[in-house]
């Protein structure tokens, strides 16, 4: 028997959810498993799919949709709040591009990770076909930083 969370998702079928969310992304993801006792082999992939998936919607289709919405009295003050916490943060994807954008997915910090990565590369209008690996690239690397922060050290220590 599977154990559920809630009776309703496995544990990791909640890793992969955690990853998909703004925020918490593959970073509350690989902690989540962990305490949760998913073996780190398994809990990789299914964190770095599930912070994966919404990385191509955003860079195709947050632009359109924002503009669409500012055009709304209501949902106006929201898109633009959202445009300006992310672009307050565009200094070093801007000024290094590819490798800037990379760095700013992989480094795990607040404020940081492929949702707001892929938001400003959407914004700063970066070509699809740069903007996605150099996502993927700041996950992988995000991966080996939490996996380790998460799975490693603590492995030494109990």
């Amino acid at each position: 028997m599977t154990a559920t969370f809630g009776g309703i998702l496995t544990k990791e079928a909640l890793a992969f959810v955690i990853s998909m969310v703004p925020i918490l992304e593959l970073r509350g993801g690989l902690i989540f498993s962990s305490a949760a006792g998913i073996d780190m082999w398994k809990a990789i992939p299914i964190c770095i799919v599930g912070n994966l998936i919404p990385v191509p919607f955003i860079l195709l289709l947050i632009t359109p949709i924002f503009n669409w919405l500012k055009k709304t009295k209501t949902f106006r003050p929201m898109v633009e709040k959202l445009e300006n916490k992310a672009m307050s943060k565009k200094g070093q994807i801007e000024k290094y591009k590819f490798w800037g954008l990379v760095l700013f997915v992989g480094i795990p910090l607040p404020g940081t990770g492929a949702w707001t990565g892929s938001l400003i590369a959407a914004l700063l209008d970066m070509d699809f076909k740069k903007a996605f690996p150099a996502v993927v690239i700041g996950i992988c690397m995000a991966t080996v930083i939490m996996t380790t922060l998460s799975y490693v050290i603590p492995g030494l220590f109990f």
